[in-house]
């Protein structure tokens, strides 16, 4: 359906830095895996633009017509407060800190999670994989590569990065500064080697821990991900997503343990792919400040949740991207504008499909195919599909039927979504909409009876209430959106 010959599609591999033409290893199929959230609080805009990005790339490789595999762990076990192997436990903290058992910080988080994935229509994965329903697996991996590749230490068992090729190729960091983050622990042979199984200190009980070989307690935070996709995917699969942040220590880790399992050089994916960071000037996109940028603030504010995927869309993943009130707010009147050219095709649509389809959608549709093969450009697309949106004199049912290969690419709900879904009350409204369709009523009313005081008393409450009129328009109102 999507001429692969002609625009194959092009990745950029993080390992190489270089574009790269999609080969999977199983012909026809794309097994992809993506690190998933550590589950010890809500997570951030920032953490759900990853998931964005993920999920655009599986639904172009599902589009270009490849089999997909979709993994995405879920790590309640294992994280520590640095992404090195400092600190304490994630979760252990967490659940400490609300009085609650980890398990029970874990499912309220997750929980939490998977409704903003919904709410941001991403599609859910072949498998959502819990670290905790592996951990004997993880055990055994970790066997298998101690003899050769890891020593025991006071504080647990920690993988020898001396012992792989071309440890941290990853991140570069002989040039580009990657392990800078990686903290000493007493008893390490090297600075970069990092823990396969960490144990409980002596006189400590910790609610997650297990037997194992090296005593009492958690396995470190990057060996779920290699066991795991692994298990799922294969020793070589296609490809591994996450965050930038993911490309300096996380990865590199994970690399390593791979060579070390598997025997061999190779990475474990053939592609690595990093999205970069969503920038917040106002210094609120991390957790650790206790007041951060979450989905549901978004919405207490009265922008619909598919305001902020088409804000993350309009830049190249590979982007910084900036975030701010303004942008959002212009994301969503984009959007609005988008679905409300989707209605007008959709109202014009007899249901009658033509056999051919007209030279212009044709050309719009390799114009799309080419702007998502080169690297998942989602900011080429949108433009493409204000276009075909434009189009007034071709067939509306074929630009419908194009429109959804667009939707199947860029994931914003098209064919289902209205205008009136995007009219989100914001957290602080004084007032109800059937008191606002009563008072638009009213002021009908007024106006037909010439009494234009009253009708201007009636906008200016509303105004005040933080509805904005919409006079001549079927939708009649919408929440003002002030930030």
């Amino acid at each position: 359906m999507n001429d692969n010959a002609t625009h194959p599609l092009k990745l950029f591999n993080s390992l190489t830095r270089e574009l790269e033409i999609f080969t999977p290893v199983h012909p026809g199929e794309a097994r992809v895996y993506t690190c998933g959230p550590t589950v010890y609080n809500y997570q951030h805009i920032g953490n759900m633009r990853a998931y964005i990005f993920a999920d655009l790339l599986g639904r172009t490789l599902s589009w270009k017509g490849y089999q997909l595999t979709h993994i995405i762990n879920i790590t309640d076990v294992g994280h520590l407060t640095s992404d090195a192997d400092a600190g304490d436990d994630k979760m252990e903290k967490a659940a400490a800190k609300a009085g609650k058992s980890a398990w029970d910080i874990a499912k309220y988080y997750t929980d939490a999670y998977w409704l903003d994935i919904d709410r941001l229509n991403i599609r859910q994965p072949a498998k959502w994989s819990i670290a905790t329903d592996h951990v004997e697996e993880m055990i055994e991996f970790a066997k298998k590569i101690a003899d050769k590749h890891c020593y025991e230490c006071e504080t647990g068992l920690y993988f020898d990065t001396t012992t792989v090729p071309d440890y941290g190729a990853l991140a570069r960091a002989n040039t580009d500064e990657g392990e800078g983050r990686i903290e000493t622990v007493e008893g390490k042979r090297n600075q970069n080697d990092f823990a396969i199984w960490r144990k409980t200190p002596p006189g400590e009980t910790r609610q997650m821990e297990w037997d194992s070989p090296w005593g009492k307690g958690a396995p470190g935070w990057h060996l779920e991900c290699s066991q795991m996709s692994m298990k799922y995917l294969g020793e070589t699969f296609d490809i591994h997503t996450g965050g930038i942040d993911h490309r300096e220590i996380h990865h590199p880790n994970e690399i390593a343990q791979n060579q070390a399992h598997n025997c061999s050089a190779h990475s474990g994916a053939n592609i690595w792919m990093h999205n970069n960071f969503l920038i917040d000037r106002a210094g609120k996109m991390s957790k650790s400040s206790g007041d951060f940028l979450r989905l549901q603030v978004l919405i207490d504010k009265g922008i619909h949740p598919l305001a902020y995927r088409l804000m993350c869309l309009q830049a190249h993943y590979r982007s910084e991207l900036e975030f701010t009130w303004e942008n959002l707010v212009a994301a969503l009147t984009r959007l609005k504008r988008i679905v409300m050219g989707v209605g007008k095709q959709r109202a014009k649509a007899a249901g009658n499909q033509a056999v051919i389809e007209h030279p212009r959608l044709v050309q719009i549709r390799q114009q799309l195919n080419e702007a998502i093969s080169d690297d998942l450009n989602s900011s080429k697309c949108l433009p493409l599909l204000e276009d075909l949106l434009a189009q007034k004199k071709l067939p509306a049912d074929q630009c419908l039927s194009l429109i959804a290969e667009f939707d199947h690419i860029l994931g914003l709900d098209l064919l289902a979504l209205k205008r009136s879904d995007l009219r989100v009350r914001s957290k602080d409204a004084t007032i109800d909409e059937t008191d606002i369709e009563q008072k638009i009523d009213q002021r009908q009313q007024a106006k037909s009876d010439k009494d234009f005081a009253l009708a201007d008393a009636i906008r200016n409450e509303l105004t005040a209430q933080g509805v904005d009129l919409m006079d001549g328009d079927p939708l009649r109102w919408e929440w003002r959106i002030e930030i």
